[in-house]
């Protein structure tokens, strides 16, 4: 059923973390987690869960089964669970953590915060800027419609750019509805107002229904039709007016969907005459190494440590201050460029983490076709 590494199975002088997940976006936190002298359990599929030698017990179980999660957390009598930078995972952290009496967001709020619809509809009902939507079933439900292009068509429940697509006219909209309702877990697309922009995330931590912004991240993607990450570049670029409206309307948008605990990553849109347009909230760290490197770099602030604490109770206001930039690139046919750095023929001192794994570069269509990462800290903002 397990695989375990660990002798203080019994040994209640020693706090239990459970973490949700165990692929690599995991490791920053189960480290952090053995850091703190943490005995941690990790629950994952075995395929890909490089967490399992790293944890002091691994539970080959998908983190989708909730139910049979929780039975394990009891007894192993767990005093706190958490994840980053994983929507699938964040309801099963919650639902535990609500079943157990445990410090998280409702299951209810992990839920709507995990579709895109639902989303959309609670952030309508608080007035926050965002794009027009529909939400749809069956391709057939989109003929009927007279519909404004650009569209973007999207999977209601899935992350990393999966199934995003650009639909410029009415030829590619059926089909391109067909495969984002077969990449859904739920069998739910959206269908959306094309908002052209500039692209950001605002990255925050919440204890108790309190909120704390830390930095807002600059995105560089791939553009139509995919819009998949290829930098992130940390404290982006905006004015302290702008940085006061978006920590506001994250505060608004976090209390529309109930989070009330932990990390938060909320992407936006911000269109050439100002306006601004909440495009998704996940109630969860941000990926592409945003929460569990470049927060740190940039602002001193150890927000995976922090994502701990607020799940043992133990959290302490960040005091955070904007120490110098931190980013991330992507390598992959797109950014083929970045080739040379990691061949090692060319070296840049900013660079704190580089990592490559298949030399073939793919046209990116989702994140998961990278090829590798580069991640820097320096006193500005590094072009390449």
């Amino acid at each position: 059923m397990f695989i375990s590494t660990c002798c203080n199975q019994t040994d209640r002088s020693v706090r239990t973390l459970a973490i949700i997940g165990a692929s690599y976006l995991q490791l920053p936190l189960v480290k952090k987690a053995k850091e703190m002298r943490l005995r941690v359990i990790c629950f994952a599929w075995r395929e890909g869960a490089v967490c399992a030698d790293e944890a002091d017990v691994f539970y080959p179980v998908s983190i989708v089964e909730k139910d049979e999660i929780l039975t394990i957390c009891r007894k192993e009598r767990i005093d706190g669970i958490c994840t980053i930078a994983s929507d699938v995972a964040a309801p099963t952290v919650a639902y535990v953590a609500e079943k157990m009496g445990l410090i998280g967001n409702s299951f209810s709020a992990s839920v709507i915060a995990n579709n895109k619809f639902l989303m959309r509809e609670a952030f309508c009902k608080a007035a926050i800027p965002c794009p027009r939507f529909k939400r749809v079933t069956s391709p057939d439900e989109v003929k009927s419609e007279n519909w404004e292009f650009p569209l973007i068509v999207k999977p209601c429940d899935r992350s990393g750019s999966l199934g995003v697509r650009i639909i410029t006219d009415i030829s590619c909209l059926v089909q391109s509805v067909e495969d984002a309702i077969a990449l859904s877990f739920k069998k739910e697309a959206i269908i959306e107002q094309y908002i052209e922009g500039r692209e950001i995330s605002v990255e925050f931590i919440s204890y108790n229904g309190r909120h704390f912004p830390l930095s807002i991240t600059d995105k560089v993607t791939t553009g139509a039709p995919h819009f998949v990450e290829l930098e992130h570049h940390e404290p982006a670029q905006l004015d302290q007016e702008q940085y006061n409206k978006l920590y506001s309307l994250t505060s608004r948008a976090l209390d529309a969907l109930g989070v009330t605990n932990g990390a938060s990553h909320t992407e936006y849109k911000i269109t050439e005459d100002g306006k601004v347009f909440i495009i998704e909230l996940g109630a969860r760290m941000g990926g592409d190494f945003i929460g569990s490197d470049l927060v740190q770099l940039s602002t001193g602030y150890d927000f995976v440590k922090g994502v701990i604490q607020v799940a043992l109770g133990e959290f302490m206001e960040p005091d955070v201050k904007q120490k110098c930039s931190s980013g991330v690139f992507f390598l992959c046919k797109e950014t083929e460029r970045l080739l040379p750095f990691f061949q090692k023929k060319r070296s840049l001192p900013c660079i704190t983490r580089m990592e490559m794994g298949s030399p073939v570069l793919k046209s990116v269509t989702c994140s998961a076709d990278r090829s590798g990462y580069m991640i820097y800290q320096s006193n500005g903002k590094v072009v390449i």
